[in-house]
């Protein structure tokens, strides 16, 4: 089992977060997120973690050329598309990429499956907000995708969502983060998370 720490703000939680045993973090580019960094701390936080972890961006409703910019400049691996982005916008930056879908339905499973690639993503309408959403609608899709379960996953209850989903990957940010503290990450959830996860199956 997979785990990805996203929404690291400092080279601090990242180097803790590989230190812990986390296989990716997720760095913020969206504007609106309380976690979002700049170019030249990203940069810092992936050059401290480069070789350790996968660094994976989190980027929304951006041009596809604008996107090879971002990761060409930081230094990214992956590329985590978070908006509204449409199918022909991850396609040419596949395979280092992948698209994170809201769900509230079985319909936005079967938008996700629309996407290429072998990954996809699937979110609680709310990103970032701690909720979960019906895991059982991702059943399907995870026996035939490579898939991440983000959205309220935290160290209560990752053994549930692995049972239940049987993800690739589990994708944690609020769930392992310090009480009323978006920007920093808990060392003892984020080992308690690792453990947990890593030790489900």
């Amino acid at each position: 089992m997979r785990v990805k720490i996203c929404g690291v703000t400092n080279v601090e939680d990242a180097r803790m977060c590989a230190d812990e045993g986390a296989d990716a973090i997720g760095i913020n580019f969206v504007p609106a997120s309380k976690r979002v960094v700049t170019e030249d701390v990203a940069r810092a936080i992936a050059d401290a973690v480069r070789g350790r972890v996968l660094i994976v961006g989190v980027v929304a409703d951006l041009d596809v050329d604008a996107m090879k910019g971002l990761r060409d400049r930081v230094g990214l691996e992956c590329l985590q598309l978070h908006g509204d982005e449409p199918p022909e916008s991850l396609a040419p930056l596949l395979p280092h990429a992948y698209k994170a879908i809201r769900v509230t339905s079985a319909a936005d499973v079967a938008r996700a499956d629309a996407y290429g690639g072998d990954y996809v993503l699937l979110d609680a309408a709310a990103g970032g907000s701690g909720k979960t959403f019906d895991w059982s609608l991702a059943r399907d899709l995870a026996e035939k995708r490579r898939v991440t379960l983000a959205g309220g996953v935290d160290p209560a209850n990752v053994e549930d969502a692995i049972r239940v989903v049987s993800p690739y990957c589990v994708d944690v940010a609020s769930g392992v983060e310090i009480a009323g503290d978006p920007r920093r990450k808990d060392p003892t959830r984020v080992r308690e998370l690792v453990r947990r996860a890593k030790t489900s199956r």
